[in-house]
Protein backbone atom coordinates (compact mmCIF):
# COMPACT_ATOMS: atom_id res chain seq x y z
CA UNK A 1 0.00 0.00 0.00
CA UNK A 2 1.60 3.02 -1.06
CA UNK A 3 -0.47 5.83 1.08
CA UNK A 4 -2.02 5.20 3.53
CA UNK A 5 -5.85 4.97 2.08
CA UNK A 6 -9.17 6.20 4.90
CA UNK A 7 -11.79 3.65 3.69
CA UNK A 8 -15.65 4.39 5.34
CA UNK A 9 -17.27 1.40 5.77
CA UNK A 10 -21.55 0.95 6.87
CA UNK A 11 -23.89 -1.78 6.48
CA UNK A 12 -27.49 -2.72 7.90
CA UNK A 13 -28.63 -4.62 10.30
CA UNK A 14 -28.20 -8.25 8.48
CA UNK A 15 -24.34 -7.63 8.09
CA UNK A 16 -23.07 -6.07 11.41
CA UNK A 17 -20.80 -8.86 12.32
CA UNK A 18 -19.19 -9.23 8.91
CA UNK A 19 -18.33 -4.99 8.65
CA UNK A 20 -16.57 -5.28 11.89
CA UNK A 21 -14.64 -8.09 10.80
CA UNK A 22 -13.85 -6.04 7.83
CA UNK A 23 -13.14 -3.04 9.76
CA UNK A 24 -10.56 -4.99 11.77
CA UNK A 25 -9.11 -6.70 9.08
CA UNK A 26 -7.95 -3.38 7.34
CA UNK A 27 -7.36 -1.61 10.41
CA UNK A 28 -4.60 -4.45 10.93
CA UNK A 29 -3.18 -3.74 7.34
CA UNK A 30 -2.58 0.02 8.30
CA UNK A 31 -6.17 1.87 6.49
CA UNK A 32 -7.34 4.36 8.23
CA UNK A 33 -11.41 3.09 8.95
CA UNK A 34 -14.35 5.00 9.43
CA UNK A 35 -17.06 2.78 10.55
CA UNK A 36 -20.23 4.51 10.17
CA UNK A 37 -22.89 1.83 11.41
CA UNK A 38 -25.26 0.86 13.08
CA UNK A 39 -24.09 -0.61 15.86
CA UNK A 40 -27.39 -2.55 17.09
CA UNK A 41 -29.16 -5.52 15.18
CA UNK A 42 -32.13 -3.35 14.84
CA UNK A 43 -33.58 -3.73 11.96
CA UNK A 44 -32.10 -0.33 9.53
CA UNK A 45 -32.61 0.13 6.09
CA UNK A 46 -29.70 -0.75 3.73
CA UNK A 47 -30.55 2.57 1.78
CA UNK A 48 -29.81 5.52 3.89
CA UNK A 49 -26.28 3.52 5.45
CA UNK A 50 -25.37 3.06 1.55
CA UNK A 51 -26.36 6.33 0.93
CA UNK A 52 -24.08 7.73 3.76
CA UNK A 53 -21.29 5.61 3.00
CA UNK A 54 -21.10 6.90 -0.64
CA UNK A 55 -21.68 10.84 0.41
CA UNK A 56 -18.19 10.18 2.11
CA UNK A 57 -16.67 8.75 -1.07
CA UNK A 58 -18.05 11.32 -3.17
CA UNK A 59 -17.21 14.01 -1.22
CA UNK A 60 -13.52 13.33 -1.05
CA UNK A 61 -13.34 12.35 2.86
CA UNK A 62 -12.93 9.38 2.38
CA UNK A 63 -10.83 7.58 -0.45
CA UNK A 64 -12.82 4.15 -0.63
CA UNK A 65 -15.93 2.01 0.71
CA UNK A 66 -17.03 -0.75 1.45
CA UNK A 67 -20.62 -1.63 2.26
CA UNK A 68 -22.05 -4.46 3.43
CA UNK A 69 -25.96 -5.96 3.08
CA UNK A 70 -27.57 -9.49 2.94
CA UNK A 71 -27.06 -9.74 -0.37
CA UNK A 72 -24.81 -6.48 -1.65
CA UNK A 73 -27.32 -5.22 -4.38
CA UNK A 74 -29.70 -3.38 -2.29
CA UNK A 75 -27.25 -1.29 -0.51
CA UNK A 76 -24.66 -0.81 -4.19
CA UNK A 77 -28.08 0.30 -5.62
CA UNK A 78 -28.10 2.85 -3.18
CA UNK A 79 -24.65 3.70 -2.90
CA UNK A 80 -24.57 4.01 -6.64
CA UNK A 81 -27.37 6.52 -6.49
CA UNK A 82 -24.64 9.22 -5.13
CA UNK A 83 -22.75 10.97 -8.20
CA UNK A 84 -19.55 10.20 -8.57
CA UNK A 85 -19.76 6.30 -7.39
CA UNK A 86 -19.02 3.66 -9.07
CA UNK A 87 -19.90 0.66 -6.47
CA UNK A 88 -20.08 -3.02 -7.43
CA UNK A 89 -21.55 -5.89 -5.77
CA UNK A 90 -18.00 -8.97 -5.78
CA UNK A 91 -18.15 -12.37 -4.10
CA UNK A 92 -14.80 -13.44 -6.09
CA UNK A 93 -11.55 -11.81 -6.07
CA UNK A 94 -11.54 -11.52 -9.51
CA UNK A 95 -14.47 -9.16 -10.01
CA UNK A 96 -12.78 -7.35 -6.77
CA UNK A 97 -9.61 -6.51 -8.63
CA UNK A 98 -11.47 -6.06 -12.07
CA UNK A 99 -13.84 -3.23 -11.26
CA UNK A 100 -10.50 -1.33 -9.55
CA UNK A 101 -8.80 -1.83 -12.56
CA UNK A 102 -11.41 -1.74 -15.26
CA UNK A 103 -13.62 0.26 -13.66
CA UNK A 104 -11.92 2.45 -11.53
CA UNK A 105 -14.63 1.37 -8.71
CA UNK A 106 -14.22 3.99 -5.37
CA UNK A 107 -16.76 1.16 -3.34
CA UNK A 108 -16.93 -2.85 -2.75
CA UNK A 109 -20.77 -4.14 -1.69
CA UNK A 110 -20.70 -7.17 -0.35
CA UNK A 111 -23.44 -9.70 0.82
CA UNK A 112 -23.01 -10.94 4.03
CA UNK A 113 -25.56 -13.85 3.87
CA UNK A 114 -23.80 -14.78 0.34
CA UNK A 115 -20.50 -14.95 1.37
CA UNK A 116 -18.36 -16.31 4.24
CA UNK A 117 -15.74 -14.24 5.94
CA UNK A 118 -13.00 -15.47 5.31
CA UNK A 119 -13.17 -15.07 1.51
CA UNK A 120 -15.08 -11.51 1.82
CA UNK A 121 -11.56 -10.78 3.43
CA UNK A 122 -10.00 -11.91 0.68
CA UNK A 123 -12.32 -9.99 -1.78
CA UNK A 124 -11.64 -6.68 0.04
CA UNK A 125 -8.05 -7.47 -0.01
CA UNK A 126 -8.25 -7.63 -4.08
CA UNK A 127 -10.09 -4.66 -3.97
CA UNK A 128 -8.37 -2.27 -1.71
CA UNK A 129 -4.80 -3.13 -3.74
CA UNK A 130 -5.97 -2.99 -7.28
CA UNK A 131 -5.25 0.23 -8.75
CA UNK A 132 -6.90 1.83 -11.97
CA UNK A 133 -5.04 1.20 -15.06
CA UNK A 134 -6.59 4.11 -16.99
CA UNK A 135 -5.35 3.97 -20.41
CA UNK A 136 -8.66 2.49 -23.22
CA UNK A 137 -10.34 1.91 -19.72
CA UNK A 138 -10.41 5.96 -18.64
CA UNK A 139 -12.29 6.53 -21.91
CA UNK A 140 -14.84 4.18 -20.68
CA UNK A 141 -15.30 5.33 -16.94
CA UNK A 142 -15.70 8.96 -18.62
CA UNK A 143 -18.66 7.38 -20.96
CA UNK A 144 -20.26 6.25 -17.28
CA UNK A 145 -19.40 9.54 -15.62
CA UNK A 146 -21.25 11.47 -18.52
CA UNK A 147 -23.94 9.65 -17.77
CA UNK A 148 -24.84 11.21 -14.32
CA UNK A 149 -24.83 14.67 -16.46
Amino acid sequence: MSARKHIVLSSDHAAIDLRRAIAYHIAAKGYEVSDIGPTTTESTPYPQHGAAAAKRVASGDCDLGIVVCGTGQGIMMAANKVAGIRCGVCADTFSARMIRQHNDANMLALGARVIGEGLALEVVDAFLGAEFEGGRHATRVDMIKALEA
